[in-house]
């Protein structure tokens, strides 16, 4: 295991143990690459992976459920540095084990950490951990369109895996699958380009989380001519009435959180 190995299974299990259903996530250098949410691990495993094959080449999987035969023989048609399961299926891992370079790990759901400490020049700063708590009873929709009970469920899934992006970060899921992620960006307009850009037309439909406000409308802009339906953003910007309007022109939701995710 290399520091980056060790560094990617964390974020990877702590993302994939923030949802109850059955959850895989891809990680790549810290940053999730691929999400999903399903009915079972096997198609999570390939709604996750289906994001962005390119990226998950080479990336850390972690699932919230048991690693059985069928998923370990889809993940080892993949170059994978690191799987973490709570267990696996008897036959999983001999099929698994025939991989070059695969570290097989088994852990359970991880600790909750109070505290997140990074050392500068001098001394540390250490500030509270980002819980992610969601309390939709607390969202408002500010536009006319209301989302629908399906895209509000995937607005969860997009508000928990964005916080989980590098800001500025942009994430469009649809249908209980991360389809398009952009993060790490100086700004949000790329970051949301980027985001469209690897969802393609899988951005018809699909709704979107931003980890802060838009600061300008070109960001909405850009999204609601990619397809997305539904925008779920803090809130907080002078220009928020021009993003709100630009989504009651266009005919689509957009929900304020009341609360921002900047992850560095």
């Amino acid at each position: 295991m290399s520091y980056l190995n060790v560094l990617d299974s964390e974020a990877a299990c702590k993302l994939a143990w923030s949802f109850d259903e059955p959850c895989a996530v891809v990680i790549k250098h810290a940053n999730p690459c691929g999400l999903a949410i399903a009915h079972n691990i096997e198609n999570a495993y390939r709604n996750a992976h289906a994001c962005d094959p390119l990226s998950a080449f080479g990336g850390v999987v972690a699932i919230n459920r048991e690693a059985t035969v069928e998923m370990a023989r889809d993940l080892s048609e993949v170059f994978t540095e690191v799987l973490i399961a709570p267990s696996y299926e008897a036959g999983a891992i001999e099929i698994l084990s025939a991989k070059k370079n695969l570290r097989i790990l088994q852990s359970p759901a991880p600790i909750p950490q109070d505290r997140h400490v990074r050392q500068i020049s001098g001394g540390f700063l250490v500030q509270d951990t980002d819980p992610v708590h969601i309390d939709t009873t607390l969202w408002q929709v500010v536009t006319t369109a209301q989302p629908t009970a399906s895209q509000m469920s995937d607005c969860v899934i997009a508000w928990i895996t964005c916080a989980s992006v590098s800001s500025n970060a942009i994430v469009l899921v649809h249908e209980g699958s991360a389809v398009g992620i952009g993060g790490g960006q100086q700004n949000r307009i790329d970051a949301a380009r980027l985001a469209c850009e690897r969802a393609g037309s899988r951005a018809h439909g699909s709704v979107c989380a931003s980890d802060a406000f838009f600061p300008f409308r070109d960001g909405p802009e850009l999204l609601i001519s990619a397809g997305v339906k539904v925008i779920v953003q803090p809130g907080g910007s002078q220009r928020d009435d021009e993003s709100i309007a630009t989504a009651n022109a266009h005919g689509i939701a957009m929900i304020f959180t009341g609360m921002r995710h900047f992850r560095h």
